[in-house]
């Protein structure tokens, strides 16, 4: 008779499948959130008369927001439960949208944006703290995996869906919509999600806050990653933010244009993270990583390198689209990295490793704006926030002393 080691070993394929499209849909709301609007950029500019930087900002407000949000969130769902932190999270990002689609100057449209990143924590923490509550080591991976790719069309559609609703309403309907959407994840997460964390994991183990960031803390491993996470994210937000006026504005792309080559990059995330998820099998997370922050850095490079030879569009969107693609082989290496070793903690984990991810992506991607948007520019931005993630990746992280998956 076969051992069961963890809950989600007994749990059926069917039941199994229900997760990760449930656990998916939650994930998705933060990059719903993010990436909806990015369209509507140039809308935003002309209708409230300010600056390319100042809407770049609310893109920033949105990723702060999600950082301050998952460290509310993670330890909260350590102490009470999966579920309710995340009932409450989406229903402050059901109210957000509703203020943003209502918003008439920049300033009270950044102050909601910032609210729905917050609401917006909810579902990413917990849909991670729910898989490490349930899987660890490789199963864990493939679940992971399988988490990215649900969660990987949610960046591929949210452009293209922004577009077409920009066809037919002005750019507050983009906001009506994120609140339906938040609608539906309270209804789903009420009817189908069960408590994965057992109630005496919770905060009646004796283990406070205070302690169980402690714990995640003084981890050298989880405080490397962390790190590299985050300058990858970075490095991919600062195209996220440059790239609606980069291809609007100097390559002439229409919303429709703009939306369906950000659907076309955003495959190069979802092919990177199965890939890497297969390579794992075989091949230890941090060595992966050590491939993908590489070619990260030569695609960057290349694109600045491209734009001073004045390659034109083809020269900018081919090395793109590679380095978009190695950014999605880190991205499980990371998470599964940063989870391993927490299993007590995973909610606490899961928030800190959103929140610097985010929180430095929000702080370090506004620099193509206030540089000046262009190709060199963005390129410039990606390559020096991968090259600190190689940095810390071979100074903090040191490959060679991560043990193998468990």
């Amino acid at each position: 008779m076969s051992t069961v080691t963890h809950p989600g070993d007994s749990l059926s394929r069917r039941q199994k499948l229900i997760y990760v499209l449930i656990l998916g849909s939650l994930t998705a709301l933060g990059p719903f959130t993010i990436d909806l609007y990015l369209p509507a950029f140039p809308s935003l500019q002309r209708d409230l008369g300010v600056t390319e930087a100042a809407v770049q900002l609310t893109l920033t407000g949105t990723i702060v927001g999600f950082a301050i949000g998952q460290l509310v969130v993670g330890p909260l769902s350590d102490k009470v439960g999966r579920r309710i932190p995340l009932i409450l999270a989406t229903s402050v990002h059901i109210l957000a949208s509703l203020g943003a689609a209502m918003a008439t100057d920049i300033t009270m449209l950044m102050v909601f944006r910032v609210l729905q990143g917050v609401g917006a924590a909810g579902g990413s923490v917990v849909a991670m703290a729910m898989l490490r509550d349930l899987f660890s080591g490789y199963p864990l991976v493939r679940m992971l995996s399988y988490l990215a790719l649900v969660n990987g069309l949610a960046p591929i559609f949210a452009p293209v869906i922004g577009s077409s609703l920009l066809l037919v309403m002005p750019w507050p309907g983009i906001f009506w919509f994120l609140a339906a959407y938040g609608v539906l994840v309270i209804i789903a997460t009420s009817v189908f999600l069960v408590e994965t964390l057992p109630a005496d994991r919770r905060g009646s183990s004796g283990a406070t806050a205070l302690q169980r960031y402690r714990a995640v803390l003084t981890d050298r491993i989880f405080i490397g990653v962390l790190l590299v996470g985050g300058m990858n994210f970075s490095g991919l937000f600062s195209y996220l933010s440059a790239s609606p006026f980069l291809f609007q504005g100097t390559y002439n792309f229409s919303e429709l244009q703009y939306g369906l080559l950000f659907a076309v990059n955003s495959l190069g995330i979802v092919a990177g993270v199965q890939i890497s998820a297969r390579v794992l099998r075989r091949i230890g997370p941090q060595w992966v990583m050590v491939f993908s922050t590489a070619s990260m850095l030569l695609m960057s490079l290349l694109i600045v390198l491209f734009a001073q030879l004045g390659l034109g569009l083809w020269g900018i969107i081919v090395p793109l689209w590679c380095y978009i693609m190695s950014a999605g082989f880190t991205f499980p290496c990371v998470q599964v990295l940063a989870l391993a070793n927490h299993g007590a903690q995973a909610g606490t984990a899961a928030s800190l490793l959103g929140a610097v991810t985010f929180g430095l992506a929000g702080a370090i991607s506004p620099a193509v704006g206030l540089l000046g948007v262009s190709a060199t520019t963005m390129g410039g931005v990606m390559a020096a926030c991968i090259s600190a993630g190689i940095v810390f990746l071979w100074t903090v992280v040191r490959p060679r002393t991560v043990p193998p998956l468990r």
